[in-house]
């Protein structure tokens, strides 16, 4: 237990300082490490292993509505990106620079791609001629760099890898309607996969993407009260394609601009799966995106038949589709109790001389500690179907976090006072006024997290100025 209780003690507590209890858990845990270059992270196995599921379960929807990957260049030049002046205004803060090839000055500066949009479009523009060639519906898999001041793992780095697909239409419906799909996929696989409610919804103008005519958001609650922009779908009707010059010729022999869709979903989503289901132990990981769903560890592992008996019950849950693994490593039981718990591993399965004379496991879940004992020969069918409960229950454990921390306001004092001292969603009503809008952020440094989609009426008055307003609005502070 000694060695259980060090373990532990290594990570600072939520309540004490959150900030540090999350650096604590992406550094024990073994997500990451810093690297040489200021802002940027490593991503080591266990991290990555995290992608590698996300990346196999979003592009398996993705598919499933006829997207295609390709792969544009990780150099933009200058003058490409100046041809969307709204795009290349919105991101000019952050762009890294390339001005050198080997000792050679460039004649042009090189953008390392903080996003793709204006590859996408000098590529569109040779690529679309007639109405045939519509819908191009492509995605691709990469990293982006954004010359981020503060950073953090996962949620704000320098470098970090995302997908962002780029699609082109022939009218502003087909292009409306897939902004909505890729949203809509974003949020089921969220709530699906990641346990992970979020608010659909759209942003206001000031929270929208540069250059875009509609963003769409799904915001999510962490533990803390913060809010995480989880991923994002824009419309950007034809203002790109003007820019570019990407016509078509129509059923009717004219020449009309295309219509565009770009969305995203980046690494910083694991953030928000350590955020939302983590605890003082450690990660907390949902079954369906955990890389190790159930780990064995044999008790006196040096007695007779012990580990062949535990070897045999890994094998026998990976036959099953169990992502299962075997601990026989030489450190304490209690240190890999406290390990398993780190790592999030949704499921802990023990078993010694007195389980196997009783023809039984224990099983520990790692949403709840909860210990049951499971039949040795109904392992097969009680590990999945235990999966399912845990994967349920941390939906809800976490979809009742966010209601708990969700509030409504009709009067300003009364919405400055909950953003201060209880941090979580503030739903409230707003005019549509740029200006109450940056009032806000001024006086509490929360900001419009989207305008839902499911609207409630929760007074007839601007949370601000008091003019009339039709729009709730969900307010909070965010990463």
């Amino acid at each position: 237990m000694a060695d259980q209780k060090k373990l532990v003690e290594e990570i600072t507590s939520m309540k004490e300082d959150f900030a540090q209890w999350y650096t604590d858990v992406v550094k024990k845990a073994e997500l990451i490490d810093y690297a040489s270059v200021k802002g940027c992270m490593v991503i080591k196995p266990a991290g990555y292993a995290l992608w590698e599921n996300i990346q196999k379960e979003l592009d398996k929807r993705f598919k499933e509505t006829g997207v295609e990957n390709v792969y544009m260049p990780l150099f933009i030049p200058e003058s490409l990106l100046q041809r969307e002046k709204d795009h290349v205004e919105g991101f000019a803060p952050e762009v890294a620079w390339v001005t050198h090839g080997g000792l050679e000055p460039l004649t042009e500066r090189l953008c390392v791609r903080p996003t793709s949009e204006t590859l996408f479009c000098d590529f569109y523009k040779d690529e679309v001629h007639s109405y045939r060639d519509l819908p191009k519906l492509y995605n691709q898999w990469c990293s982006v760099v954004r010359w981020e001041k503060t950073t953090r793992p996962f949620l704000r780095s320098r470098e970090f890898l995302w997908q962002e697909g780029h699609t082109v239409h022939a009218t502003a419906e087909d292009a409306q309607e897939r902004t909505i799909k890729m949203l809509n996929i974003y949020a089921d696989f969220c709530e699906q996969v990641l346990a992970i409610p979020v608010i659909k919804g759209r942003k206001t103008d000031k929270e929208k993407f540069a250059g875009a005519e509609a963003t769409y958001t799904i915001e999510a609650l962490m533990h803390d009260g913060q809010a995480l922009q989880s991923g994002t779908s824009h419309n950007f009707g034809d203002g790109f394609a003007k820019a570019f010059g990407i016509q078509y010729t129509d059923k009717d022999n004219t020449m009309k601009f295309c219509h565009q869709t770009s969305w995203g979903m980046s690494t910083r989503i694991i953030g928000g799966i350590i955020m939302v289901h983590g605890d003082d132990s450690g990660l907390k990981l949902p079954p369906r995106i955990a890389p190790v769903q159930a780990v064995v560890i044999p008790i006196q592992q040096k007695k007779e038949g012990v580990m062949d008996c535990a070897a045999s019950l890994a094998d026998r849950l990976k036959a099953a589709g169990v992502r299962a693994k075997l601990d026989g490593s030489d450190k304490s039981p209690g240190f890999k109790f406290a390990e398993q718990e780190m790592r999030g591993i949704p499921v802990r399965i023990e078993i010694g001389p007195k389980d196997m004379e009783a023809g039984k496991c224990v099983v520990v879940r790692r949403d709840n500690g909860e210990k049951i004992d499971v039949a040795l020969d109904a392992l097969e069918k009680k590990i999945p179907e235990l999966l399912d409960a845990i994967q349920n229950n941390m939906f809800e454990m976490a979809l009742k976090h966010r209601e708990e921390h969700t509030y409504k306001a009709t009067e300003y004092a009364e919405f400055c006072d909950i953003i201060e001292n209880r941090p979580g969603f503030v739903k409230a009503m707003w005019c549509g006024d740029r200006a109450c809008e940056d009032k806000i952020k001024d006086d509490t440094r929360a900001t419009s997290r989207c305008m839902p989609f499911e609207q409630e009426q929760l007074s007839d008055k601007c949370i601000c100025c008091g003019k009339p307003a039709n729009k709730m609005v969900y307010w909070g502070r965010a990463y």
